[in-house]
């Protein structure tokens, strides 16, 4: 007999609510939750395939230990024993940071992994810490953390309340939004459109977003940093910047126009292939708006100046005077954020307080580059030991970072690694010992991260709509005895990390005096936490010290999982407001505009006027139905037109010989990969464009359906010298590669 069951997706960042249909322990149906607060109804074909997603069965359901050179089934506590002889040791003779931690970007899509990793890295306490932020998103933390003191204040665009919005290296049509959580943000683009406002959208190609604009630039790849700076230029140049309301708590405004003067729009023109007046026009409308925001993702994130292209984002709203509006670009409030602390100077944001080993990169944000993950392990020079242990959470940078071929023989030659991924994929097969979590629907979910960046503040918690099976181990009980086992505590009961949390935070928050529970007993308020388990006795913790808690009985009316759980579709909070300057943590207490280490990477900007590529540039792409690597083992997630082509222009492929579908050698300066051609002026001349997250044909992995569509991977086109020198951001594109056809 079947039955329904309420579920947030987990399978991007729209966040979207779900109903699914339960036969027995299994999904065999989902559709878009029409009560959902906020995602009220909408679905995609993600979400639809939840039921095959969830009942994959090449997922791993026991632990895998190796012996002997093989990986067996064993037990759990097998498993973690296994853990605890391998990292003792290499803790113990070579220091904590010869254990690596690699971070993936499923671990913000599930409850465990926002809530753990903290605690893990806080009992190694290395410093060898890599994630997905730097082939991702962190130049926009970086940017952040530089202009308003705090790398997680990443203002939004208020996209259901404005009247023009620039698009720059977004494709929300097929991501469904990236640092902007929005269910149906197609439906929310054509809404704008509706009322009257205006989309434009720059793109090197005509993505199904740039289809739906009133206006398409096709840029040259990875000059969008000099676009952005050469709108600013126009601004001052003609006396269009309006701070409005943000005058008192911005510093920097006559500096920065002379930072900028260089970058006129003749000047900038030739080297983004835009002409002039259509640069000045971009920049009269963004301030002639009632009520505008610029929003840009990973297409000017992964380039050489993402960081300053993502400064100038805010740059342009804040001297547009809509930063911190209605309708311009705003700062989100979680339910399980801090309180509100008074506004005031903060310590501010540093860059560089460590560097890594080898190519001495600097730290951003506790984090070393991806990128030289591979050194960091298999070269011996450099200060310190090098990483000889590695502990993997739901990632793969097998195919996620550069030179995945030169990482893959790296993993190999580890004394001993630790995975906690639910299938045997490229980077996992390396591991000692595997730990698999349960599927999502065994799982509960709040979306702790995503809702610091959802277009409108609400709060959702669904428990899991199928009982842990049998052999299984949540995934929080998974990470809590992964933080035991690096702490030498093997063996204590996984509770007591929460409670260790529980406890911390609660003496801390009492000492608080402007704590809603400050002066209290901590031991008190512990006892007053509700919950099936510790995770949701932290949630509780969180949501009641909160913005909207209740304060442990402070504010009656106040938000505690009790009352959350009694709202199963969720809880509206309200659309953005303004919140400026309490977000602030500059040791000015006002928004930074011409930060120093952003003043000392302007002339390398200033070089790139005068840059051109000789040949052709590559760049990504993602499909609706696949995020990164995570799905092309579901085969309603694959075929049809999510293959993994190289797209190439007309006029590039009649001067080539390149025929459509034909087999072309594509060459980077990390090496070279075969793949079908895709003829197509959905690229602009110049450019060449490979999908991310594919090359699933290495050997000892579980991937059945994978394996029969591998493709490429298009990292391996990458030798991993090219980041940005702010953040440490792998460039992905932009790259000169070469094309040549197949004899």
């Amino acid at each position: 007999m079947s039955r329904t069951a309420l579920r947030i997706c987990p399978l991007c960042e729209a966040t979207c609510g779900l109903t699914l249909t339960v036969e027995g322990t299994r999904v065999t149906g989902a559709r878009g939750d029409r009560e959902d607060v906020f995602s009220k109804g909408f679905i995609c074909p993600k979400g639809a395939s939840f039921g095959a997603v969830d009942g994959d069965p090449d997922r791993l359901r026991t632990p895998l230990v190796r012996t002997d050179g093989a990986l067996r089934e064993a037990t759990w506590d097998e498993a973690f024993e296994a853990v605890a002889a391998g990292l003792g040791p290499v803790v113990e003779r070579y220091g904590p940071d010869a254990v690596g931690v690699v971070l993936g970007n499923p671990n913000v899509h599930t409850m465990a992994g926002a809530l753990y990793p903290s605690v893990l890295l806080g009992a190694l306490r290395t410093r060898s810490l890599f994630t997905a932020s730097t082939v991702d998103q962190m130049p926009k933390h970086v940017s952040s953390g530089l202009l308003f003191g705090d790398p997680n204040a990443i203002p939004v665009p208020d996209l259901d309340h404005t009247d023009h919005l620039l698009l720059i290296g977004a494709n929300p049509l097929e991501s469904n939004g990236s640092l902007c959580t929005a269910p149906d943000f197609p439906g929310r683009l054509k809404a704008l459109r509706a009322r009257g406002g205006r989309l434009t959208v720059v793109d090197p190609r005509r993505t199904r977003t740039a289809r739906l604009a009133d206006r398409h630039l096709a840029i040259r790849p990875g000059t969008d940093a000099l676009l952005l700076a050469a709108m600013a230029n126009t601004l001052f140049a003609e006396d269009l910047a309006d701070l409005g309301d943000l005058a008192p708590d911005v510093e920097g405004l006559a500096e920065l126009r002379d930072a900028l003067a260089d970058f006129t729009p003749e000047a900038v023109a030739p080297a983004c292939d835009l002409e002039a007046g259509v640069i000045r026009t971009l920049a009269r409308e963004l301030a002639a708006a009632p009520a505008a925001a610029v929003y840009a993702r990973i297409g000017s994130c992964t380039v050489p100046h993402g960081t300053l292209a993502s400064w100038l984002v805010d740059v342009l709203n804040i001297l547009t005077g809509n930063l911190d509006r209605p309708g311009g670009a705003l700062f989100p409030q979680a339910a399980t954020d801090r309180a509100p602390r008074p506004a005031g100077p903060g310590r501010g944001f540093a860059l560089g307080r460590w560097h890594s080993r080898v190519s001495r990169h600097p730290e951003a944000k506790g984090e070393l580059p991806l990128s030289a993950l591979a050194e960091e392990i298999d070269t011996a020079t450099g200060t310190g030991e090098p990483v000889r242990a590695l502990i993997a959470v739901a990632a793969n940078p097998v195919l996620s970072a550069p030179d995945g071929d030169r990482l893959d023989k790296a993993l190999a030659s580890l004394d001993f690694m630790v995975s906690v991924d639910p299938y045997l994929n490229e980077t996992s097969r390396h591991a000692h010992v595997v730990l698999p979590p349960p599927p999502p629907a065994q799982s509960p979910h709040h979306d702790f991260a995503f809702n610091t960046l959802a277009v409108r503040n609400q709060v959702r918690y669904t428990r899991p709509a199928v009982p842990l099976e049998p052999g299984r181990m949540a995934e929080s009980e998974i990470l809590a005895r992964l933080v035991l086992a690096v702490s030498g505590m093997h063996g204590t009961d996984p509770a007591a990390v929460d409670a260790m949390v529980i406890d911390q935070t609660l003496a801390k928050a009492v000492q608080d005096e402007h704590a809603p529970v400050h002066g209290r007993d901590p031991r008190a308020l512990a006892a007053q936490l509700t919950g099936d388990n510790g995770p949701e006795r932290r949630l509780d913790m969180m949501l009641r010290l909160g913005p909207y808690g209740d304060g442990f009985g402070a504010r009656p009316d106040g938000l505690s999982l009790a009352r959350l759980l009694a709202h199963p579709h969720g809880i509206d909070l309200g659309p953005l407001r303004p919140r400026l300057p309490q977000p602030l943590r500059t040791r000015s207490g006002r928004i930074e505009l011409l930060p120093e280490p952003i003043a000392g990477d302007l002339p390398r900007l200033r070089r790139a006027l005068s840059e051109r590529p000789a040949g052709l540039v590559l760049v990504g792409r993602r499909h609706l139905r696949s995020n990164n690597s995570w799905m092309h083992n579901v085969p309603a997630l694959t075929g049809g037109s999510n293959r993994c082509t190289l797209h190439i222009h007309p006029e590039d492929a009649a001067r080539l010989g390149v025929r459509d579908g034909a087999a072309v050698r594509v060459r980077g300066a990390g090496g070279e990969v075969v793949a079908p051609a895709e003829v197509t002026d959905g690229v602009r001349p110049g450019v060449v464009s490979l999908p991310h997250g594919w090359g699933h044909d290495r050997p000892g992995t579980r991937l059945a359906h994978a394996a029969t569509v591998p493709g490429v991977n298009v990292n391996q086109l990458l030798d991993g010298s090219l980041l940005d020198p702010l953040s440490g951001n792998a460039v992905l594109n932009g790259i000169p590669v070469e094309v040549v056809t197949l004899p």
